[in-house]
């Protein structure tokens, strides 16, 4: 079951990838539409349109907490832990990742981006604890 586990990652992984793909497509679009200059982002990215950066801070979002899940999905695979307790907190954990991606894309709205993204980091803390435990109890 430890092998299930990759399941959520690679979930995460091409949620990242959507992103990333959105992203640059938005940008170049952007610049060649002319609503963007390049001299006026070679050096921060505040001149992009609200959308645009939306998207980017979503991309970027996707370096924070997921390097926890990653290597807490590689250690339990590694070492053989599983079981539905953990392959439920990843897949709870993938599932808030990506309502969190798409409330920061869409709507932004603060309040429910803060609580997909809390949610998602109090699941990946069980998911690390009940790691843990498995780890200490082998």
């Amino acid at each position: 079951m430890s092998d299930a586990l990759i399941y959520p990652l690679l979930l995460q992984v091409a949620l990242t990838f959507v992103l990333l793909f959105a992203n640059a497509l938005m940008r170049t679009g952007s610049v060649a539409a002319g609503k963007v200059k390049p001299a006026d982002i070679v050096l921060g990215q505040r001149a992009w349109p609200r959308k645009v950066q939306q998207v980017s801070n979503a991309f970027q979002n996707q370096m924070e907490t997921p390097t926890l899940f990653f290597v807490g999905v590689i250690l339990a695979i590694i070492l053989g832990i599983s079981g539905p307790v953990l392959l439920t907190l990843a897949w709870v954990w993938a599932g808030l990742r990506v309502v969190h991606a798409i409330i920061h894309t869409t709507s932004n709205h603060l309040r429910w981006r803060f609580y997909s993204f809390a949610g998602g980091v109090f699941v990946l803390l069980a998911f690390w604890i009940t790691l843990a435990i498995g780890i200490v109890t082998r």
